[in-house]
């Protein structure tokens, strides 16, 4: 009966689906118990259930949901009104459905278990709630038979089709129901097979139709694949993927245009091939998620407490293996915030919140990841008890807890064997947690992250790669040999030329490190973390001021840090290979891949990396959080300036605040307008203002003689610095704009002298620091925008 076996197979997988629904459907009915629609789903999927489980004989199944269907019709013809405990009862009924189901999956029976007493309690709510007698209860009334209800879709029956085929006769059937109503508990066909009115084949067929009849219209455009099968077409594709790489590279190196042609035909196809591999085994998140509703209620309930679940980005895909790797962390991240975050009705009244909790599940792609967001708004993590209760357990010392930032005590509950649980109970378990749903999440390539504010709730967000079998990254090389960083931990290149490296790179406790943008970024060397060039001089010493730096800028966790390379390659879409148990071991590599050149490449795991060279490590995050709050407060009084050569060669600054433009004018469009050095500018008349003129002591041989005379020179540019206040706007002549520096203002000196302000010492030269405001104001421009306009 091979064919049986097949479609008690396919029963068996489309009634775990239609569950996994139901329950999602019940938590929902109980919120709005008037919703018709969501009663007429729950109806049809009982039903399907009770009409299947019938022809196929499992009379154990078809009693427990015909009295869960007599129930539920009760409920859609109005006569009942949903409540908490028949809620409790049908939810009771998905469970033995459940363990039903799971029994014949195992061994082809019902199991030894007795529903009685639920099938009573079913019938016992939908007669003391209806005021309807048992005998009425359980036979549906005249012309309201489910089969025939406009809800359900009419059925033929097994023994129907057999007779319209002319495979067996009326009287045949009609003798095969009576023994069925006798107690016969065998399906219809293997009872006619029996008596010799039917052949097998006949019935196979029989059954075949009828299950046609029943699921053509929901079934006619999907097919069930194996997920082994899958799993083979991905391998095929990852190395279709690198076939492609190969012929890529050996392209470049041809001229032949029909090659060339053929390649990149190639290379799109792949890519195509690829995207629709993976679609097959992308699932959306709320397959997942379609069980918490019920799972926080059944807690809810056991622990007298109300919360509702709010859900957003259900649709959010990801590969079906990381489906099943994050389906246990998730719920036990679930039950936690039930269990530990949400308090009591009383105690949130007694805050002020709404005596309902809330739990929040979010999900989003960003990225190239999926980010999954759990936030409840209960009481949040007591610092202080997580701290008492990492010191009794002796994962910290009291000297460490005192010395801890509210961060790091917070990510004591992500350590093996800590619970902050009172007592044991089968919500909270045994301390075995949020240890393992790390674990679990970092295995799979993924980051996890606690927040907490205590009185408002906590937020647990966890990111993960979409796939793990195709990704883009950057190729490296370090000591000949290429490595790959996957792109998800990539933010920023940063190159360094020979005199950059000397001056932006420091070292703090003996540990280099690289300003970037004003913060303090710890460098990561390759070669030395990997031990190829223990010896290398670093760049930024005195041996290597000729060195070059380029630098990867990494994310590990929450923190950056620059991997310092010998060369950046190009990034491509690298297929993932597991790593050989010599190199499972080693933190450092998250696995293997195959270049385009047939040579392997390892790639590097970025939190590995960082935890082994250490940029992760309390003492390091110390000194540079001492190093940057010294620089914040140095910040307070820096300032951007624009370095220029004054007239005497001397250096002069001005606050690159005060600068609108820096523009380049040929010596012909200077004018004379009324006794003032004028040109045109953006539709106005720009007064200028030469710095030899305005500081008459240091006053040379002006640089662009034709200026003071009006007359055309010898074609070299004008250099002006076009200064803005309020209607204001004048030009500053200089001989040479050279940088743009910070410095802190701070530490100039006062000085006497005309047009300036005081000096300082910039990139260790004395520099004059103009006073702009000043100049204009001895120069005396009396004019407005009104005077200006052209």
């Amino acid at each position: 009966m091979g064919d049986m076996d097949d479609i008690i197979r396919e029963f068996l997988v489309e009634s775990n689906e239609n569950l996994d629904q139901l329950d999602h459907d019940f938590v929902a009915l109980e919120k709005d118990p008037k919703a018709q629609d969501i009663l007429a789903s729950i109806f049809r999927t009982i039903h399907t259930i009770k009409g299947t489980s019938g022809f196929l004989g499992f009379g154990k199944l078809e009693s427990v949901t015909h009295a869960g269907e007599s129930l539920l019709s009760k409920m859609r013809d109005g006569e009942l009104t949903l409540d908490a405990e028949i809620t409790s009862v049908l939810l009771a009924m998905v469970d033995a459905v459940r363990e039903i189901l799971a029994s014949i999956e195992a061994s082809n029976q019902e199991g030894e278990c007795n529903y009685q007493a639920l099938i009573e309690s079913l019938t016992r709510l939908q007669v003391s709630k209806s005021g309807t007698s048992p005998a009425e209860a359980d036979s549906p009334s005249p012309g309201k038979a489910p089969a025939q209800d406009e809800t359900v879709e009419p059925e033929k029956l097994l023994g129907e089709i057999l007779v319209d085929q002319g495979k067996a006769s009326p009287d045949q059937v009609a003798a095969a129901l009576d023994k069925q109503e006798q107690g016969d508990p065998r399906p219809i066909g293997e009872i006619l097979v029996e008596t010799g009115a039917a052949k097998p084949a006949d019935v196979r067929e029989a059954v075949k139709e009828q299950k046609e009849s029943r699921g053509l219209a929901a079934t006619d455009g999907n097919i069930r694949v194996d997920v082994g099968l899958l799993d083979k077409l991905m391998n095929l594709v990852g190395e279709l993927v690198l076939a492609r790489n190969q012929i890529l590279q050996y392209s470049t190196t041809q001229q032949d245009p029909v090659f060339l042609g053929t390649s990149q035909r190639l290379n799109l196809i792949t890519t195509e091939l690829q995207e629709g591999v993976m679609k097959t085994r992308m699932q959306p998140i709320g397959n997942i998620w379609a069980r918490f509703p019920r799972l926080v209620r059944d807690l809810a309930v056991s622990c007298g407490k109300q919360v509702r679940v709010d859900m957003e980005g259900k649709q959010t895909e990801l590969d079906k293996t990381l489906v099943e790797a994050i389906k246990d962390p998730l719920t036990h991240v679930v039950r936690n915030a039930v269990d530990h975050g949400i308090e009591s009705p009383e105690d949130r009244l007694a805050c002020g919140k709404p005596a309902e909790g809330r739990l929040f599940l979010r999900a989003f792609h960003e990225g190239g990841q999926v980010n999954i967001e759990i936030s409840d708004d209960g009481a949040g993590v007591n610092l202080e008890r997580v701290k008492q209760k990492a010191i009794e357990r002796g994962l910290i010392t009291p000297d460490q807890g005192v010395r801890m930032s509210d961060r790091e005590i917070l990510n004591l509950i992500f350590l093996p064997g800590f619970s902050t649980a009172e007592k044991v109970t089968n919500v909270s378990g045994r301390g075995v947690g949020m240890d393992v749903v790390k674990t679990n999440i970092e295995k799979i390539g993924g980051v996890v992250d606690v927040q907490s504010q205590i009185g408002k709730g906590a937020t647990l967000k966890i990111k993960i790669p979409l796939t793990l079998a195709i990704i883009p990254a950057l190729v490296v090389t370090t000591g000949g040999d290429r490595y790959a960083i996957p792109q998800v931990s990539l933010l920023e290149l940063v190159r360094l030329e020979s005199e950059q490296v000397r001056k932006s790179i420091e070292m703090i406790h003996g540990a280099p490190v690289y300003r970037l943008r004003g913060r303090l970024l710890p460098l990561v060397y390759l070669n030395r973390t990997l031990g190829i060039e223990q010896n290398s001089p670093l760049p930024g010493s005195e041996k290597a001021v000729d060195a070059v730096a380029n630098i990867v800028v990494l994310k590990a966790d929450d923190r950056q840090f620059g991997l310092v390379v010998e060369e950046i390659n190009d990034t491509e879409e690298i297929v993932v290979k597991p790593l050989g148990k010599q190199l499972k071991g080693i933190s450092t590599f998250a696995g293997a891949t195959i270049m385009g050149d047939g040579r392997v490449a390892l790639i590097l795991d970025v939190m590995g990396l960082a935890q082994r060279a250490g940029v992760v490590t309390e003492v390091r995050d110390r000194a540079l959080a001492e190093k940057t709050t010294q620089t914040k407060d140095d910040s307070d009084n820096r300032q951007a300036l624009l370095l220029l050569q004054g007239p005497d060669n001397g250096r002069m600054a001005i606050p690159l605040a005060l600068v609108a433009r820096l523009e380049e004018f040929e010596p012909g469009a200077v004018e004379k307008a009324g006794g003032q050095t004028v040109v045109q500018y953006r539709d106005q008349i720009l007064p200028l203002i030469t710095l030899s003129g305005a500081l008459p002591e240091r006053r040379t041989k002006p640089r662009h003689p034709e200026v003071s005379d009006g007359a055309v020179g010898n074609g070299e540019k004008i250099h002006v610095v076009v200064y803005t206040n309020h209607d204001k706007t004048v030009g500053l002549m200089v001989d040479r704009i050279l940088d743009i520096v910070e410095a802190n203002l701070g530490t100039e000196r006062r000085t006497g002298r005309r047009g300036t302000l005081g000096s300082l010492v910039i990139q260790g030269r004395v520099t004059e620091l103009l006073d702009v405001e000043g100049i204009i104001h001895a120069c005396d421009l009396s004019f407005s925008e009104e005077q200006v306009t052209a």
